[in-house]
């Protein structure tokens, strides 16, 4: 193994690098930390306790598995019903474009600083203090409440293949699941990665399936009927309900979406972040377009946007989106894999959400957020009290079950969706800050050791979207307020409905703002806390810098076709 540089501290805790102990030389020019390499080889871990066991394939999958679970697999049905295919596949592609610009933003500053806890730990660095705080609870509150909104649906999950009236106890398979999730994670990140490499493996192969499968039931080779777009001009179609439709899918698209910038927080964990988090953010980002526009596409092109199936009301997965078009297909042991396959992209899921709980936890506690013995890591590099409390919070599913666990899923979906909304909003912003920083310091943007492109006009068309989004969510908040039948008055089970749908909207349309603004202008006050001067931002400490490597013996072979292609896919 080529020797790596002696990394420096990766905790912004640490004031400088000379608090951290290594023999990597650092000195002070102009006010500001100069870095140079070494030729030592390290070990294989940072100083803030973690190891940096993660290798590319681990966390461009990583990144994949976090996007691709019940939100596409459950929810993406919902979506065409409410909104049409055209409306579906448009917020699909509006939110997709959002997404591709803060990865990038994501990817520019994480290879440079591959700080544990990421984007939340990169406001104190060039704006406030106040601004990663907020950020950091907010973000730990996103996962630790997606754990529970993963694992409710697991119970309805298991129950497809349970007998009619069968006794079986639901809240035993979230307990299972709890209990896997914290054996995983205790083996440390080396174990969390490779199990979370091979789920992703299977929800990719199974869109693959789905997107051929869907290719020939709509030309008509399989199923017996030809689809077309026969299903783009039924009533209602393509645009179902109008514009306002379309706004209120945003959200829970975000939901389906939530998890890509993942990317960014395993920098801190990754063997060689300036060569694996712009890779990640690059290829999955295609990826994620490839499987997410193309299934959605299809999805409307083969189910009718009036078919009942779609809304799955009753949360089973016989009437999950892409089963039915597994039947369609004429492939009747389609529903029992797709359950296969949800059930374990629930556990992938959570896995991720578990891991990124635990490591915002630890960062909360290394920048002295939170009692800092949650922040301590065992000689795995896992921190031990942050995974007893994310385990805690995991356990709310179990509650979540005998509250009704479809009714649940929905409230959660619809806050963890503007959470996600709101860390992307903050994403951008500090991105913007960043630049403005690095440019008041006199550097140049080929200075950095990865470029996101796109920018400025890239980010200030995702500024746009997003500022579009928030907005829709806060009109639709209001706007979508039920009123009672006159005759039936506030007893009519559809008023009820409608009622609990708008409660929702309004719980998740300001919550999230209104905690993120209590916890800025909180700790600010309490603290005095003070804005970031940009020439004075410390934009070097925590620098991961990698001693050149030889050119690969391969380099510029061309490689056999079936090797790019497999390589491409996985």
């Amino acid at each position: 193994m080529w020797p790596k540089s002696k990394e420096v501290s990766t905790d912004q805790f640490y004031p400088s690098s000379s608090d951290t102990p290594g023999t990597g030389h650092t000195d002070m020019e102009g006010g500001m930390e100069k870095i140079e390499m070494t030729d030592e080889p390290t070990a294989n871990v940072n100083d803030s306790g973690l190891k940096r066991d993660l290798h590319l394939r681990h966390m461009v999958m990583i990144a994949i598995s976090g996007t691709i679970g019940t939100g596409l697999f459950l929810t993406s049905g919902k979506t065409v019903a409410t909104a049409g295919p055209l409306g579906a596949l448009l917020a699909y592609m509006v939110i997709g474009v959002w997404l591709v610009f803060v990865c990038q933003a994501i990817g520019e500053i994480a290879t440079l600083l591959p700080l544990p806890g990421a984007f939340t730990a990169w406001g104190s660095r060039v704006f406030d203090e106040a601004f990663s705080f907020q950020m950091t609870w907010v973000y730990f509150l996103n996962w630790a409440l997606t754990i529970p909104a993963e694992l409710s649906a697991s119970s309805l999950i298991v129950a497809f293949w349970l007998p009619e009236g069968s006794h079986f106890p639901t809240w035993l398979v979230p307990v299972l699941v709890i209990i896997a999730l914290v054996i995983i994670n205790l083996l440390g990140v080396s174990v969390y990665g490779e199990i979370e490499y091979w789920f992703s493996i299977l929800k990719v192969v199974t869109i693959v399936i789905f997107i051929i499968c869907g290719i020939l039931v709509d030309a008509g080779a399989v199923g017996g009927h030809t689809y077309g777009g026969e299903n783009w001009r039924i009533d209602g179609a393509p645009f179902k309900g109008g514009f306002r439709a379309f706004l209120s899918v945003l959200v829970s698209v975000g939901f389906a979406y939530g998890g890509t910038e993942l990317s960014g927080v395993t920098a801190a964990e990754s063997s060689n972040p300036h060569k694996h988090v712009p890779k990640a953010v690059n290829t999955v980002l295609v990826r994620i377009a490839f499987f997410y526009i193309l299934s959605i596409f299809f999805l409307g092109s083969i189910v009718a946007n009036s078919d009942p199936r779609l809304l799955n009301s009753d949360g089973t997965v016989i009437n999950a989106p892409f089963t039915i078009v597994f039947v369609k297909a004429g492939l009747k042991g389609g529903a029992s894999y797709m359950n296969a396959v949800i059930l374990t992209s629930v556990i992938s899921a959570a896995n991720s959400d578990f891991y990124v709980a635990t490591r915002m936890l630890m960062s909360l506690a290394r920048n002295g957020w939170a009692p800092k013995f949650i922040g301590r890591t065992n000689s795995r590099g896992v921190p031990l009290f942050a995974v007893a409390i994310t385990t805690a919070f995991s356990c709310i599913a179990l509650v979540m079950i005998y509250a009704g666990a479809s009714t649940v899923f929905d409230w959660l979906v619809s806050l963890i969706g503007s959470i996600i909304f709101l860390a992307w909003c903050c994403i951008l912003f500090l991105h913007f800050r960043f630049r403005a920083c690095w440019k008041a310091q006199g550097r140049s943007p080929s200075e950095l050791p990865y470029v996101s492109w796109g920018y400025p006009y890239g980010h200030y068309l995702a500024s746009i979207i997003a500022f579009g989004c928030v907005l829709a969510s806060f009109y639709l908040s209001i706007a979508s307020k039920p009123h009672a039948d006159p005759v039936l008055g506030t007893s009519d089970p559809k008023y009820k409905a409608a009622l609990n749908t708008w409660a929702q909207g309004l719980l998740g349309a300001w919550f999230p703002w209104f905690m993120a603004v209590s916890l800025y202008f909180g700790y600010k006050f309490i603290k005095g806390t003070k804005i970031v001067n940009p020439a004075e931002a410390d934009l070097d400490t925590g620098r991961w810098v990698p001693v050149p490597q030889p050119e690969d013996e391969d380099d510029g072979v061309k490689k056999p076709l079936w090797k790019r292609i497999l390589a491409f896919l996985m």
